[in-house]
């Protein structure tokens, strides 16, 4: 893939899902005053006592914004921090992401496909030259955790459609 091909597959890819989950989070809030749901309550729930917990999964996928696509462009990963005690330091981080993303530009990216991208996975490191990073471990890793998101949010009777995941899909009824 192309070093050009790689801003293209990452920097849009991530602005146009980083708009999804804002979306979601904003239903998800809307749902907590309606419904009269604690928001710590829902940021705590999990699919499983082994996952992590809503807003963990709202952190981890934007963090993959940051892991992804800083080292493609030869730029340190920016600290992280947590932001999962509410909803709007949620929303807050992803509109931080968004703005770095902003800052990309696709000559950024001339090398990235060269590089070779060191990242934690779990318990191990993984060495991954650019595509390979982007295409078989960021990407599907955002995904992942976004679907978690999405999973989690209808788990607890947010109302939301497969439009809402990805902005293409529309259900009238």
């Amino acid at each position: 893939m192309a070093a050009c091909s790689l801003f293209d597959a990452s920097v849009p890819v991530f602005a146009r899902y980083l708009l999804q989950l804002q979306g979601l989070l904003a239903k998800a809030a809307a749902h907590c005053a309606l419904q009269g749901t604690p928001e710590a309550a829902l940021l705590q729930a999990r699919i499983a006592p082994d996952m992590l917990p809503l807003g963990v999964q709202v952190e981890i996928a934007v963090n993959f914004v940051f892991r992804a696509c800083a080292p493609l462009a030869g730029q340190p990963v920016p600290h992280f921090g947590e932001h999962h005690e509410s909803l709007a330091r949620l929303q807050a981080r992803v509109e931080a992401a968004q703005a770095f993303l902003r800052t990309l530009q696709p000559e950024d990216f001339v090398a990235a496909a060269k590089r070779t991208i060191h990242d934690p996975a779990g318990e191990t490191t993984v060495a991954l030259d650019g595509s390979t990073f982007l295409q078989q471990y960021a990407l599907p890793n955002f995904f992942f955790h976004l679907s978690m998101v999405y999973a989690l949010l209808r788990q607890h009777g947010v109302p939301l459609s497969k439009g809402d995941f990805d902005g293409w899909h529309v259900y009238r009824g």
